[in-house]
């Protein structure tokens, strides 16, 4: 009986030690779908999304509403598209991207409330001509935040309530904003948003930011003083847009650190990444790599909570547009067929 119950003790034990398979992986099999994925590792797996495709393309609506716990209008929420005359409000698109979370179970990232990009032109041309001076300039931006964010107050989780505010060289960007109210209007955006919704988590979010030091270190100092000031700012936004003709941010879970060790939440929030065409089998396995790294440094800070792509499918990928000879830079084709880089982000797990 002593014999048996050694015996019985030892196989218990056995079977509790990882294999070397499921050790440090969370173990379990694999999940079915990238919201499964979510569930598991805690973090919102999101997209952005193209709102005319959302209501007249069955295929895609299907796709997106299975995969993703969180979502991100593409363009439906920028300012050029909801008030393209001055005092016109259309919210037709973004009040779609909010509904359809609201029915499927899916979080919503605003975005944006300032960029130097998509302003509507009575804006932009009544700054160049002087009809609307810095006082008026500062007053538009006000309203502008809180009308937008109001309308939706507790219904968006988190706001890119900057965007891209710093250039490449680490200067703040030269913008309408920088060059008529000057630097504290970034201050100001902060507070206006967190009046206009206490509960949403405001982010600061810009492109290049795993690896350009210039500008991360820009960025700190935005962030430091922010709160030095006791400014409300909750998050970090990494856009996440690569290409695999560079060399992957090997630094960038260091970079991450940096900011939430600050009390900041991140997000990865806008990732592909992009390939000069043709396509070879070669190039979809770097691609996969790419990916699984970024959702792994994410899955690693236990204050990343959001993994977004910008755009699931190469159908209505913005990159052919902008970098001429690229593209296939999304997570399945244009007939949503998963590529490589969608299984490798199944296979993330929790450290």
């Amino acid at each position: 009986m002593k014999r048996l119950m050694l015996g019985l003790i030892a196989i218990a034990l056995a079977l509790a030690v990882p294999s070397p398979a499921s050790a440090g992986t969370g173990g379990g099999r694999a999940p079915d779908d990238l919201r499964e994925l979510a569930h598991k590792l805690k973090v919102y797996i999101g997209s952005a999304i193209d709102v005319t495709a959302l209501a007249d393309e069955a295929d895609y609506r299907q796709v997106f509403n299975r995969e993703f716990t969180h979502i991100t209008a593409e363009n439906a929420m920028k300012w050029e598209s909801v008030e393209p005359q001055r005092g016109v409000y259309t919210w037709e698109g973004a009040d779609a991207i909010v509904r359809n979370a609201q029915r499927n179970g899916q979080h919503v990232r605003g975005h944006n409330l300032i960029w130097h990009n998509q302003i509507p032109a009575w804006l932009t041309e009544g700054v160049a001509d002087g009809s609307i001076d810095a006082k008026e300039l500062r007053r538009i931006l006000r309203d502008h935040i809180f009308t937008e964010v109001g309308r939706y107050r507790g219904r968006i989780r988190a706001w890119d309530v900057v965007n891209e505010v710093v250039d490449d060289e680490g200067n703040l960007r030269q913008s309408i904003w920088l060059t008529t109210l000057g630097p504290g209007y970034i201050a100001d955006a902060f507070r206006w948003a967190h009046q206009a919704d206490p509960h949403a988590k405001l982010y600061i979010n810009d492109y290049n930011l795993e690896w350009n030091t210039a500008k991360i270190a820009q960025t700190l100092n935005i962030v430091k003083d922010l709160k030095s000031k006791r400014v409300q700012i909750d998050g970090i936004g990494f856009q996440g847009h690569l290409g695999i003709q560079y060399d992957y941010p090997g630094d960038f879970p260091a970079v991450m650190r940096q900011f939430t060790d600050l009390g900041l939440e991140a997000a990865i929030t806008e990732a592909d990444v992009r390939m000069v065409l043709p396509v070879t089998p070669e190039k979809l396995a770097t691609q996969a790599d790419y990916y699984r790294n970024m959702l792994s440094t994410c899955a690693a800070n236990r204050r990343c909570v959001e993994f977004t792509v910008w755009g699931f499918t190469d159908r209505h990928s913005w990159v052919p547009g902008v970098f001429t000879g690229e593209g296939a830079a999304c997570i399945t084709d244009e007939n949503l067929a998963h590529k490589p880089a969608y299984d490798a982000l199944l296979g993330v797990r929790r450290a």
